[in-house]
């Protein structure tokens, strides 16, 4: 079965889902300041199912949400920031200040983790 991915705002989820299973996910927020920016702050992927592209695809429709909804992301997670880097025209830099704002807004916020 074909992972699919369920994104679940109020909960800052991103999730990667297979036969009714979550097998990943990208925990994130939305940075409250304007302009707003989806902020990658972990991705896991769930034992047993490593190794299979989950994680990327996780970042790759991370990236692709944002990209819908005209904001950029803030990828704070060490991974999807890796992904970024190797995936620049899928995964544009986040200007400097949108990306000081959202280390503050975390580090000020301690359950956006």
């Amino acid at each position: 079965m074909a992972v699919g991915f369920e994104d679940e705002r109020g909960a800052g989820r991103l999730l990667a889902v297979e036969d009714g299973a979550v097998v990943g996910f990208i925990a994130y927020f939305v940075l409250a300041a304007e302009p707003h920016a989806l902020v990658a702050v972990h991705t896991i992927v769930e034992p047993g199912h490593e190794g299979r592209g989950i994680a990327g695809s996780l970042v790759k429709t991370f990236h692709g949400i944002a990209a819908d909804e005209g904001v950029p992301v803030v990828p704070l997670c060490p991974y999807a920031a890796s992904w970024a880097a190797h995936h620049p025209d899928q995964a544009p830099e986040a200007p400097a200040g949108v990306v000081a704002a959202a280390k503050a807004q975390l580090a000020g916020d301690s359950d956006l983790w």
